[in-house]
């Protein structure tokens, strides 16, 4: 018998009514008296499971459908069709109980108080979450550990870092110690450090408390770094299930092979070993079809002056490129 799915989504789907206005007075007039609209498909049959403690990576270019899922799933709409079970509970329900076991980040949202500290926005959440003023504390220290953020508490909220404030945001967030953490580009707009402590933290936190999470991100190595299993969605339809691995392997049927050189060579000289993807001075990077690569290298290693070779998969922003210009050409989620 399999498991109940921490959150399950079956057929979710959302349309929008839209208005149809044109850029003048007379078409304002028309509007006004006789009002038309469009329907906007948001999202259309979305149907995956996942089960307790995975972290999962939600993909698809913007305007795909991924917030607008993340918002049913947390409660703040109703599809228009489907049905979806957050930790036992129907999100749009909003019981008390569900909320205590969920959390939803938006990089682009902020709920702390701008110019207080947000030692403040985490007293005010203890309170409406009911943490009793011992256990509030210790979870703050324990958090702000892990989150290198001690030090930083009781500086207002304007005079944080960028990167200091989305891990002041996470604290906030993740204070009732929820289950499921829904995670909307996370590390929206922060640099290289401040990225890698946000994953190393949602690395530590899934491990530590066993948490599901849901994480959509534009930057490749969020989803890298933390998700083995991806979804990926277009015009608002789910286009993959599966583990990353076999994202790569289905859409990126090639291996990327670098080279450093010994001396300069011509374009034409590397074409019968693989596609060049670059050629600069010395190094080169050749794109390889996997069932052929053994057979390259060999050949590379024997008839090119190499002085370095490396081996890698093709990097995962190429092979999400490649699905999404697949995914239009495609009539069901099988011919993709």
């Amino acid at each position: 018998m399999s498991r109940t799915p921490v959150v399950l989504a079956q057929d979710l789907t959302k349309h929008y009514r839209v208005a149809l206005k044109e850029d003048s007075l007379l078409a304002t007039w028309r509007h006004f008296l006789f009002r038309q609209y469009r329907t906007v498909q948001a999202v259309e049959g979305v149907s995956f499971r996942i089960e307790r403690g995975e972290v999962v990576g939600f993909l698809g270019p913007n305007g795909a459908g991924k917030t607008t899922t993340l918002k049913m799933l947390t409660g703040l709409i109703h599809p228009t069709r489907g049905q979806a079970v957050v930790a036992g509970h129907v999100p749009w329900r909003r019981e008390k109980a569900f909320l205590k076991k969920i959390t939803l980040v938006m990089g682009n949202k902020q709920q702390l108080i701008w110019d207080l500290p947000a030692w403040d926005t985490f007293r005010l959440n203890a309170a409406i979450y009911e943490i009793p003023e011992e256990e509030f504390k210790k979870r703050v220290r324990e958090l702000s550990d892990m989150l290198s953020l001690t030090e930083k508490l009781h500086q207002p909220v304007r005079k944080l870092s960028l990167g200091e404030r989305m891990k002041a945001e996470l604290l906030a967030a993740l204070l009732h110690r929820p289950e499921v953490l829904f995670l909307d580009e996370p590390t929206l707009g922060l640099d290289i450090n401040a990225q890698v402590a946000v994953r190393e933290f949602i690395r530590e936190y899934n491990r530590r408390y066993g948490a599901t999470v849901l994480l959509t991100s534009h930057y490749m190595a969020d989803i890298a770094a933390l998700a083995e299993r991806v979804l990926v969605i277009h015009q608002g339809k789910l286009l993959y299930d599966g583990a990353l691995e076999g994202l790569l392997e289905r859409f990126a049927p090639y291996r990327e092979v670098g080279l450093v050189l010994a001396q300069p060579l011509p374009k034409e000289a590397l074409l019968p070993f693989g596609e060049v993807r670059v050629l600069e001075g010395l190094k080169a990077r050749l794109l390889v079809p996997r069932e052929r690569l053994t057979e390259r290298v060999a050949e590379i290693l024997k008839r090119l002056p190499v002085e370095d070779l490396e081996v890698r998969e093709p990097p995962l922003e190429e092979v999400i490129a490649r699905v999404y210009k697949i995914a239009p050409l495609a009539h069901t989620l099988e011919e993709v």
